[in-house]
């Protein structure tokens, strides 16, 4: 059944507590008869988060309600919501979760995966408390559960989380490779850089020979003789003076 809402109540949801102010009216609007039964909600989201529709799925009995998983999400597929978030009412005034309730949105968890429309929270709620899945951590651990996942997926995550390990593996052993590399380089190039010094350091000082000699007036043969180049060189070398 599709509760009918008030541009009120069609609110963008920021947390647990924005969606509880609206579930309490919805059910305290219930008599008292019903108010001591068990209801099932889903409430249908869009791309901003605001409220689409609340519809109650089913009105159980006192201690419990029979949840089929079509039919919380059929009308969520019908009005293209793009998340959900589930709601049920205890009628004691414990909120604690019970294991039924974790294996149920352990079950519709996956459901809503499959049809594209995640589920966000779990919500138990009275006429006074409620309890959120999201907020006490039960979401993250229920959605790493493998216990409604078809086989097929189960062993599809673990090839999918085989080639991230490897890629992984292979991106570190790159890094590694390329740090390595840089080392090899570095400790090259400052072995290339002391040579390509010191040859520097004789170039300039076979510079400084001649140009010294060649203040003093002294001939080419001279300079050879003193420097230890040859004529050939010091030819060079004097072009590089003038």
């Amino acid at each position: 059944m599709d509760i009918k809402l008030s541009e009120k109540d069609r609110i963008k949801i920021l947390n647990s507590e924005d969606l509880f102010a609206i579930m309490q009216k919805i059910l305290l609007r219930e008599d008292k008869i019903d108010q001591g039964k068990e209801h099932f909600w889903i409430v249908g989201l869009d791309a901003d988060s605001r409220v689409l529709f609340i519809e109650l799925v089913v009105l159980g009995g006192v201690t419990s309600a029979t949840v089929k998983p079509m039919e919380v999400f059929r009308l969520a597929v019908l009005k293209n919501a793009v998340s959900a978030i589930l709601v049920h009412n205890h009628t004691a005034s414990d909120v604690t979760p019970s294991d039924a309730d974790k294996d149920l949105t352990d079950r519709l968890i996956q459901v809503g995966r499959i049809l594209h429309v995640p589920v966000l929270d779990h919500l138990i709620i009275t006429t006074r408390q409620y309890l959120s899945f999201e907020a006490e951590g039960l979401m993250e651990e229920l959605r790493r559960s493998l216990k409604w996942v078809p086989p097929y997926e189960i062993e599809l995550r673990i090839r999918n989380e085989e080639l991230r390990i490897r890629e992984e593996a292979v991106r570190v052993a790159r890094e590694e490779g390329e740090r390595e590399g840089e080392g090899i380089g570095m400790r090259r190039g400052l072995r290339e850089g002391r040579e390509e010094g010191m040859e520097m350091g004789r170039e300039e000082g076979r510079i400084e020979v001649l140009r010294v000699a060649l203040a003093e007036g002294m001939e080419i043969g001279t300079v050879a003789r003193i420097s230890g180049l040859t004529e050939e060189e010091i030819a060079r070398l004097k072009a590089k003076t003038e």
